[in-house]
Parts: structure tokens; sequence; C-alpha cells
């Protein structure tokens, strides 16, 4: 029953986009409705042979580059559009035959009920009693696509959709049903990538022009400096880049010229005439708007997610006489269950966290418990993955263990029968090297 629950929101949003393809596609309801709604179960029931085949971190990274290249796809309608405003151009009548003909709707309609059909499908990959939530959720669409035709026909006419708003709202629905998954999400990485060229464009400026430290720049101006390493600068950059597509289509209706009324005598039929071009316009910006919400709602999933990490407190570890730290495979915990096991060894005033992970494939990782971008604030598991805390950048299983990006540094080790070996002096200096070399540029550079 609990997956169940998890697929209603999954539902819904497939529903808001046929509700969606079907007013933005005036004439063509029917067809729209039939190659969304198969679209999506093919696509869902596709989805188990399809993870079998490539497995299931090759589906996820592929959908979520499928929904990357959707979110710059929409970046280029939402500059057209907004460039568009102020005129009837070549852009836009263009925009509005190719959503108008069959064969763009349709293929419209197929994209986006594909995408939602295995977003859906990956929810239940690997469940228990997937086949039966399949069998529910297959008839749930069906049902939801016939009620749809019905209540389509009781919305306003004039309540139109427009082509921008139409690609804006389908793919905020989208976001937001992927974002609640955590290797689906979009919006963390994002804030990942723009904190990390935020950090590699003030390291690269400052060597560039051959600048030390601290000779020529005092404390406060490097407490500014140091704004652009934290992930506040991630984040509001992520922000201004996720919202500006949808804000730039609303601000292109709340734009859209109105109706020349210079030839018309009568001042109460140009008033007439002037008072319903305002009103169709504050009409179409209702979608984008909504659309507006949707992608909110995703960045809200994505800071605030519903997951609960496996995140143990590190155990107290010492280390023998030669500076070795040895833990055992079968001790009081089994480091074979897959899950990460946190560790703390203190030597001289000195200390460091790390963990060992058993990987799906089967091979050992042992790594520290902070990479070499953000603040140490240490590592999660959940759903396939690990996720850094400081940032919320997730990291799939199958790559922890190498060096780069956000991922845990990786520390050397060997495996022996009687456990996992590695070299104390290694780790506390390892440590000690990633800890300042993260916290100096988020507290300033001090």
């Amino acid at each position: 029953m609990a997956l169940i629950y998890k697929l209603i929101p999954n539902l819904l949003a497939f529903g808001g986009v046929i509700l969606l393809l079907m007013r933005g596609c005036a004439g063509m309801r029917k067809r729209v409705a039939i190659a969304g709604c198969a679209s999506f179960i093919a696509a869902m029931a596709a989805t188990f042979p399809f993870v079998r085949m490539a497995g299931e971190t090759a589906v996820f990274n592929l959908v979520k580059m499928s929904l990357g290249v959707s979110f710059l796809w929409l970046w280029g309608v939402a500059a057209v559009t907004l460039y568009s405003a102020t005129s009837r151009s070549l852009q836009r009548r263009l925009g509005e035959r190719i959503a108008a003909t069959a064969a763009g709707a349709i293929t419209g309609a197929l994209i986006a009920g594909t995408l939602a059909g295995i977003i859906s499908g990956l929810r239940l990959v690997g469940a228990e009693k997937a086949p039966t939530v399949f069998a529910l959720a297959t008839s749930a669409a069906i049902a939801i696509t016939l009620l749809l035709l019905v209540f389509e026909q009781m919305i306003p006419r004039p309540l139109v959709v427009s082509p921008a708003s139409l690609v804006a709202s389908v793919l905020g629905l989208l976001f937001f049903n992927s974002s609640a998954m955590l290797r689906l999400d979009l919006f963390a990485p994002l804030t990942m990538r723009v904190m990390k060229f935020a950090h590699d464009f003030v390291h690269q400026f400052f060597e560039s022009m051959l600048i030390p430290d601290h000779l020529f720049f005092s404390t406060t101006l490097w407490n500014y400096i140091g704004f652009l390493f934290g992930n506040e600068v991630g984040f509001w950059g992520a922000l201004i880049i996720w919202l500006t597509p949808p804000l730039l289509i609303l601000a292109a209706h709340a734009f859209d010229p109105l109706p020349s009324v210079a030839h018309i005598r009568q001042g109460a039929r140009r008033r007439r005439l002037i008072a319903d071009a305002i009103a169709m316009r504050r009409l179409r910006m209702i979608v984008p708007g909504l659309a507006l919400v949707m992608f909110a709602g995703a960045i809200y999933q994505s800071r605030f997610p519903t997951v609960e990490y496996w995140d143990p407190k590190p155990l107290a570890i010492s280390a023998s006489p030669s500076g070795e730290i040895i833990i055992p495979i079968k001790g009081d915990t089994d480091l074979e269950d897959g899950k990460l096991h946190k560790y703390i060894y203190s030597q001289g005033g000195r200390t460091a966290r790390f963990f060992v992970l058993v990987k799906p494939n089967g091979e050992w990782t042992v790594d520290l418990d902070a990479c070499a971008i953000c603040k140490p604030d240490g590592y999660g598991q959940a759903e396939g993955t690990v996720i850094c805390y400081y940032c919320k950048t997730l990291i799939p299983l199958d790559t922890v263990g190498k060096p780069g990006g956000c991922n845990p540094v990786p520390m050397r080790f060997t495996a022996k029968e009687d456990g996992i070996h590695i070299d104390a002096l290694a780790l506390i200096n390892s440590w000690d090297n990633t800890v300042q070399a993260t916290t100096r540029g988020q507290e300033g550079g001090k």
C-alpha cells in the first residue's frame, strides 16, 4: 500500500500533463490523450526489462540526462518567447503552427508520456508486488485519461495555453515529479555546479593574476571573497537559473502587445477591445504562473526530501603500535551489509572521520567523510547513492571511491582476511589537508 501512495503524485502529474496537452493542442484532444496515455503505460512497462539489460544506474542517468536536455530546451523556448513578445514575429507564429499540427502535438504527447512513464516505472523497480502495483497504475492512468477527456470540455474556452506555456508547464510537472526521487533531482546537482564554478573561477583568477593570499587584501575583503566559496552562492545561483525560464515566459505574456485601435472611431468599442485583450492576456498568464509554482515545488522537494538517510554515528577506533588501523570485516558490525560504516580516529590532538563501504558490485572502498570542495559535513546514504550534506549532491554508489568533484576523498587501504587495513598517519594527514583546503575558502581564506 505504501508504494501505491507513492505513485499517486506520479499519476496526478501524468493527469496534469495530459490535461495541459489537450488544452494546448486544440482540435486534437482525443489523439493527444490517447498518445500520452499509451506512451505512459508502455514506458512504465518497458522500464523493467530496460533496467535488467542496461542496469539501474544507466537508466537513471539516461532519464536525468533527458530531463537536463529538456531544461536547456526550455531556456531556448523562453528566450525566443521573450524576444518575440512585442510583435507577431516569425518565431512565435512558427511555434503556434507546430503546436497546431497533428505531428507536433502527438510527438509532444509521446515524449511527455514516455518521460512520465519511466519516472513512475523507476519507483516500482525492485519493489515488492511491483506487477500488482503496475496493473493498478495502468488502470488508474486509463481512468484519469477518460475523466480528463470529459473534464477538459468544461474548462472555459478563453483559458488558452500558448506553446511556450505548454512547454513550461509540462516540464514543470515532470521536474516536480522527478525531484521526489533523489537520483532524478536536477536542482541539487545544479546548485553544486554553480558553487563549483564560483570556487574554480576565484582560484583560477588568483592563480592567473599571481595574487598571493594576504599581502594586499584585508581580512574584511577576504570575508567577502569567502562568500563565493559557500553553498549560499550555489543555491542562489541555481535558483536564478532554475526559475528564469518560467519567469521569462510569464513576462513575455505580461507584455503581449495590445491590439491597434487607432482606426476605430467609436470610443466604447476601442475600450471594449482593449479590455478584452487585457483579460485575454491575464488568462494566458495563468498557466506559466502555475509552471512557476511547479518549479518552486521542485526546489522545495530537493531541499527538503522526504527520504531518511542512513547516517551511523562514527565509532572511535585506534591504531596498532605499528601505526595501522585494522577494521574486522566480521566483528561487532558486518561490513559486507552494503551500508556506510563510519569511524573516527584521533592522534596527537588531531582527528579524522572516514567510512568503509562495500559497493553493490562487491568492491571495497575506504573514504574520508568529506570531499575536496565542501565543508566536511559528511555523507549519508539512501536509494543507491550517498549524499553530501553540505551541498546536497548525490553520488551513485558505483562512483564512490573515485576522486574528483564532490565524491568522498578516497584512501589507500588493503583488504585482508582479518579485515581492512589503513595507514593511520596517511589517514590523519589526508583529513587535515582536505579540511584545510575547504575551510580556508569557506571562511574567507583566513
